[in-house]
């Protein structure tokens, strides 16, 4: 600029006040700059030597800003165009670095915040135990670590468990997630990892002994159990089958699985099926809800504490599906050897091996199984007792265990055999033995009672003992001998001075105590001597019966009536049955000389009764 220039500038009042604005932006930004770096005290000269036309290039050269804004200060050559361009982009830039400068402050503030907690916990943590007062939350915590190292975890579920636990420890008790957390790392420390039961080798002719000994009956089931235990001794490693007992109601499908696991060595696990239908209870809620809980195969592990029991599965066709899921869909995984080796629960969110496990299934039915459920079992059958087999059971096993639960002996209650087949003849109508079984605890129930009214105990009070003292020192003072028998102590001294003659159970005694018979076996035979009723074989859950079919005749029109809540199956074959006997009306004597058909003019009317149960 020239000297003329210059003073001409010098005198412009909206240049002087850009300066001004200039310089107050430019010492704002030096003042900020000044605090990181110490060498920017120098720009701070030029700001009162170097005139104000130079500052401006002094300064926007010093900035990282773009070509277009570089082009733009080179094309202003009014200064006062120049100067508003220089101050806008030293504002922005001062802006910039402080906006910058505050988000540093808050981060660093929150990092210190921590760290002050921190180190206010160790500080109270060293407090404590100089004064003997050890935090038991903290002695917990540390117990939890060491049974976690104790557990036997894979290595990626190890690192996930370490970072729950610093979780935890960053945490107080009384924060919302604390006791959640914790919950979860007990879980982890409590599964049995790597624990199992240790297998005894397999004695086939102690296990074949321990089944005749347990059940009664039953030959082909108890076969395919050896050949299955035969199978697992000569390869412990095979993924055998998944056995699934079916039968009726207390024909024994859960004692059978019992006594695998008995000849396996192995702890026994039953999960009750019936009425599940909610898939969380296989898989496990997960840990986002509240109140969340493992699924009932996890929780089963731990409650048993090894890897490999032998799991039953019961009244596996009782679950259900609905909104919450399909259990029985859940069910695939479990008993897939090819998935089950991976099993996650929603809970616990890592794979868990259930692999080891020997799964074992009871169900009374197979429709309501799903196919592909059901094509992942061996379905063992499992008939109905005969009466004969009914009687030895009762003999054999039912009626010691009556008598040991009821505090009876033989000496007590006696019930011969053939009370026990009028029982089973006359009061129970089923395939297995659980209401035989009910009858004969009302039996010694009722037995009980007698005894204990005519028992007397007598009971030595502390007005009797110093009587005994004396004599027994006036004794010893004779120099006599005395004889003493030892009683232990807690011994009842019942039957001791008066044993009750034993009861014999008798017809009148059965009538008494169970009432009227239930069934009666004259019954078909009146029934069928009726004319117009027949009798067929049905099928029900409980077994085979008798079922009754009456049928008569009327004048009408040749039609067919049938009642009893039949289904299409049954009203088919009487259909059938009807065309048959017409079709042979003439070799059957029912039509005369002349050809007529009688049937044609008369209706049949058939009914099955018990019409309030359905006839498939």
């Amino acid at each position: 600029m020239t000297k003329t220039e210059l003073e001409h500038a010098e005198q412009d009042a909206d240049l002087i006040a850009l300066s001004r604005q200039f310089k107050a932006t430019a010492m704002e930004l030096i003042s900020v700059l000044e605090q990181k770096q110490k060498t920017v005290g120098r720009t701070k000269v030029l700001l009162d030597t170097v005139p104000v036309y130079r500052l401006a290039d002094i300064f926007v050269a010093s900035f990282e800003i773009s070509f277009e804004e570089q082009l733009s200060m080179l094309d202003s050559v009014d200064l006062k165009v120049r100067l508003s361009k220089a101050n806008e982009l030293v504002d922005r830039h001062l802006q910039s670095i402080l906006v910058a400068e505050k988000i540093t402050q808050k981060v660093e503030g929150q990092l210190s915040k921590s760290q002050k907690e921190f180190l206010l916990r160790q500080q109270m943590r060293a407090i404590k135990e100089e004064l003997g007062d050890n935090d038991d939350e903290e002695d917990d915590v540390a117990a939890l670590e060491r049974k976690m190292q104790n557990a036997g975890m894979p290595a990626n579920i190890w690192k996930l468990a370490q970072r729950e636990m610093r979780r935890l420890r960053k945490m107080q008790p009384q924060q919302p997630g604390y006791s959640s957390s914790r919950a979860y790392l007990e879980l982890l420390a409590d599964l049995p990892w790597q624990k199992v039961s240790e297998e005894r080798e397999l004695d086939l002719r102690a296990a074949k002994e321990s089944l005749d000994q347990d059940h009664y009956g039953l030959t082909k089931v108890k076969q395919r159990i050896i050949e299955y235990l035969a199978v697992r001794k000569l390869k412990p490693d095979a993924r055998g089958p998944v056995l699934c007992f079916v039968g009726p109601p207390g024909v024994g499908k859960t004692s059978l699985a019992s006594s695998i696991a008995k000849a396996l060595n192995r702890k026994f696990l039953r999960i009750s099926l019936g009425g599940v239908k909610d898939e969380a209870d296989i898989r496990g809620h997960r840990r986002t809800y509240i109140g969340s809980m493992p699924g009932r195969l996890i929780d089963g592990l731990k409650r048993v504490s090894v890897s490999n029991p032998v799991m039953l599965l019961d009244e596996i066709d009782k679950t259900g599906s609905d909104v919450r899921g399909d259990p029985a869909s859940a069910l695939l995984e479990v008993l897939d050897p090819e998935q089950n080796k991976a099993f996650n629960d929603h809970y616990l969110n890592v794979p868990f091996d259930l692999s080891k496990v020997i799964f074992v299934a009871t169900a009374n039915k197979m429709q309501p199984i799903p196919p592909p459920l059901l094509d992942r079992m061996e379905v063992i059958e499992l008939p109905g007792y005969t009466p004969e087999e009914k009687l030895k059971i009762a003999m054999k096993h039912l009626i010691p265990r009556v008598l040991e639960q009821h505090g009876l002996s033989t000496a007590n209650l006696q019930i011969p055999e053939a009370m026990v087949k009028l029982i089973i003849e006359r009061y129970t109508r089923e395939a297995g033995v659980r209401n035989l079984e009910r009858n004969l605890a009302a039996l010694a129930r009722a037995a009980a009672v007698k005894v204990a009214e005519q028992v007397k105990t007598l009971r030595l009070g502390k007005e009797i003992q110093p009587i005994t003292t004396t004599l027994l020192d006036s004794r010893l003072a004779d120099g006599g001998e005395v004889e003493m028998e030892v009683i232990p102590m807690g011994h009842d001294m019942s039957n001791t001075y008066e044993n009750p003659s034993p009861m014999t159970v008798d017809e009148a005694m059965l009538e008494k105590v169970l009432g009227p018979p239930r069934f009666d076996d004259t019954e078909a035979a009146d029934r069928v001597a009726s004319p117009g009723v027949s009798v067929g074989l049905v099928w029900t859950s409980v077994g085979g019966e008798v079922q009754f079919v009456e049928a008569t005749a009327m004048v009408g029109k040749g039609d067919l009536h049938l009642t009893g809540q039949l289904g299409d199956v049954i009203k088919e074959s009487a259909q059938l049955a009807l065309t048959w006997v017409r079709a042979r009306a003439a070799d059957l004597n029912l039509s005369p000389a002349s050809d007529i058909n009688l049937l044609e003019s008369r209706d049949i009317h058939i009914h099955f009764p018990a019409g309030a149960v359905p006839k498939r």
